[in-house]
């Protein structure tokens, strides 16, 4: 049962009997309706109506937009909303996971990199003033996973770090921040903890392969410290933790194995009754492969459920899925007693947040209020105090290559790594999308402080303008254009690696003889950054200079280039991993 009462509700005995008696008024329609977040597909009034009035949406996700445009949207998302709606947001990492003009502050990991609380806590209150002030009231977040497996790309740069300590009082002062606004609430994720496969969830299976004890000693602690402190919500993954729940149920087969978003054992058994959690779950995406490949969808929506989801994040096909579930419903696959408790803490934690005693048109701000708290200095204040915080000179071998200065070094020479392009990011380049380019924005700032800085053509893309050119490209570029060591070191005085990897492994294109692998670091000095990725000494293990700035932000670089200029003394920050990756040649 549901114990409106306590955490994280604490509800009046008046704010109760609205929970009750709006259930008892609802029709199965209304009922099923709640159990889903759907993710905008436009910002028209007619679908935005059809969302609220047809399917009875419980909440709301949306796509990146401008906050006029967002806030809007939540306007008429509330209009035509019966009960009040969730609208969330992912502002893991600042405002900008809210709208397009709101304010980036730090990811997970460059906050961990600093080792203080208190920016994690900014973190949580100012991105979500941000949020709230467009008409937001759920962040998804804080991402309170912990990085065991450099490999992990879902969450290597989202998570506060590999020590579970460290990751609970940074996840619980992002909460204490984000409760600093009224009727604001946060959905921690991705529980039971990812950061131990390779794998992405998005396309195959997750696992957590944590015994009771070692999880009950790191991912466990995280929960139980975020629960105490006043946790609204829970966003299950789709992760298995398959010694876990074979400790609970004895006679459970492998074969029977499920992620934890669809296992009685993980989100009844270990959230509920073990840790006693008394809020609201909600699945991460329906899509995600680590989901849907256990059964037949059908069967797999209202399993959900019955395990003890209470919320569904995002229909597949909108008529489909809602009638599936009503069916469910109807039909006893889903009991009225399930129904019950998942709607009394759906309803509960809207109650909580007080969306129940606002007008319809008091429940978004007015434009206003967002044009005064979009972008404010102070935001981008502590965005800049937190750059300077975390930048990590992780490796530093070379002791008299730093500090930096044009009289010493004037020519400097900066590669551009980057990842494999992704079909998205071909996508984004065709359409003119994808940011500006980190090569070229660290060459304008050194060149503003008086060094020659140039970036580095590959022989790759020397045949690539040929080829544009119109012109027969000349192979022997790359088969037979290797230079004596004195003629390539001869044009420059250091060399900057600059890795632009947000996601996977670099890729160093057709370097044989080239620049791009730092086959030269016995030759000429060279640092090798990371503004991506905290990783790449896995593929760079031969650097003697190695540093993570965790972005690529202009206030990111200002606060590099004065740590290069300054010397050893000059970096803050803390490896919040092991960004040697655990291999012993990354140390040499």
């Amino acid at each position: 049962m549901v114990d409106l009462k306590a955490n994280p509700y604490f509800l009046s005995e008046e704010d109760c009997q609205w929970v009750k008696d709006t259930i008892q008024n609802m029709t199965d329609e209304e009922k099923v309706g709640q159990l889903f977040f759907q993710l905008t597909a436009s910002h028209e009034e007619e679908h935005l109506r059809e969302l609220m009035e047809k399917y009875h949406l419980g909440g709301c996700r949306y796509n990146p937009a401008p906050g006029k445009a967002i806030q809007e949207q939540n306007r008429k998302l509330q209009k035509y909303a019966k009960v009040p709606v969730f609208i969330a947001c992912n502002t893991e990492a600042g405002g900008n996971g809210a709208c397009g003009d709101g304010t980036f502050i730090g990811s997970g990991v460059k906050i961990g990199a600093t080792g203080k609380e208190e920016y994690a806590y900014a973190l949580g209150k100012m991105s979500n003033e941000e949020a709230a002030a467009i008409g937001c009231n759920m962040a998804f977040a804080p991402v309170c996973d912990i990085l065991y497996n450099w490999q992990n790309t879902e969450i290597i740069n989202r998570a506060f770090g590999s020590d579970p300590e460290r990751v609970a009082k940074m996840s619980t002062a992002y909460l204490k921040g984000a409760h600093t606004i009224p009727g604001f609430a946060c959905a921690a994720k991705h529980f039971p903890g990812n950061g131990q496969d390779f794998r992405d969830a998005h396309l195959s299976n997750n696992m957590n392969y944590f015994d009771v004890e070692e999880w009950d000693n790191t991912y466990g602690k995280v929960y139980k410290m975020l629960i105490d402190n006043g946790l609204d919500a829970i966003m299950g993954g789709h992760i298995m933790l398959p010694k876990y729940a074979k400790a609970i149920n004895p006679e459970l087969k492998d074969e029977d194995m499920m992620p934890a978003t669809l296992s009685p054992e993980i989100m009844t058994g270990l959230l509920r009754d073990k840790l006693g959690f008394n809020g609201m779950v909600v699945t991460d995406a329906s899509h995600m492969v680590a989901m849907t490949d256990r059964m037949k969808r059908a069967e797999m929506l209202p399993l959900a459920i019955n395990a003890g989801c209470d919320m569904f994040l995002f229909f597949n096909d909108p008529e489909e899925d809602y009638n599936t579930m009503l069916q469910a419903y109807q039909k006893g696959i889903i009991s009225q007693e399930r129904m019950e408790e998942a709607l009394t803490r759906i309803l509960g934690l809207k109650a909580h947040m007080g969306l129940h005693k606002k007008a319809k048109e008091d429940l978004v701000p007015q434009p206003e209020t967002a044009e005064a708290v979009l972008g404010k200095e102070e935001y981008k204040e502590m965005q800049k105090e937190i750059s300077r915080e975390s930048i990590t000179l992780v490796k530093y071998k070379d002791k008299d290559v730093l500090p930096l200065n044009p009289q010493r070094y004037k020519r400097i020479m900066i590669v551009h790594i980057k990842a494999a392009e992704s079909g998205m990011g071909a996508l984004m380049k065709m359409l003119g999308g994808g940011g500006a380019n980190p090569a070229e924005l660290l060459k304008e700032k050194l060149c503003s402080r008086g060094f020659d800085a140039f970036v580095y053509e590959s022989p790759l893309d020397k045949m690539k303008k040929q080829i544009a050119a119109g012109e027969k490209p000349d192979l022997n570029i790359y088969f037979a254009g290797k230079n004596a060591i004195a003629d390539f070191v001869e044009s420059m005085d250091l060399v900057i690696t600059l890795c632009d990897v947000n996601d996977g492994r670099p890729s160093f294109g057709m370097s044989k003889g080239g620049g791009e692998i730092p086959w030269y670091v016995f030759e000429v000095p060279v640092l090798v950054i990371g503004c991506g990725q905290p990783t790449m000494l896995a593929d760079i293990p031969q650097a003697r200079t190695y540093i993570n700035t965790y972005d690529a932000k202009d206030s990111t670089f200002e606060a590099l280039i004065e740590c290069l200029t300054q010397g050893e003394e000059a970096f803050r920050g803390t490896d919040p991993i092991d960004s040697f990756c655990g291999l012993f040649d990354a140390r040499l």
